[in-house]
């Protein structure tokens, strides 16, 4: 029950940010701002005290692990592949190009238009 308490209360903390910064629509946007940011801290600070909140936490930094060992392409790799994707994309834009021309024009032919 104290864990829903404060999910509850991290939300409504975030939502009391997102409606100060449009509370204060006639204000500077950095005081409109630091009303947003200050709401989604306070509401991250709760978060931080949940269950949920150090699960979440632990995600991030798993996945932020998970994300270091992927091999990322080289450069030349990248430029190569996107090479071939803007050939192909080419090459299918013609294509399309041309299957709407020949149905233009047997369109036209069937309705008596056209020279």
């Amino acid at each position: 029950m104290a864990e829903k308490i404060k999910i509850a209360v991290a939300a409504i903390l975030a939502l009391a940010g997102l409606a100060g910064f449009y509370a204060l629509a006639g204000q500077p946007t950095i005081l409109r701002l630091l009303a947003l940011l200050g709401g989604f801290v306070l509401g991250a600070s709760v978060m931080w005290f949940t269950e949920a909140g150090r699960a979440f936490l632990v995600y991030a930094r798993e996945s932020w692990e998970e994300a270091k060992r992927v091999v990322w392409p080289s450069r030349k790799e990248a430029l190569q592949t996107t090479g071939i994707v803007f050939v192909f994309v080419f090459a299918f834009a013609a294509l399309l190009w041309v299957v709407d021309s020949g149905l233009l024009w047997v369109t036209q032919r069937l309705l008596g238009q056209g020279g």
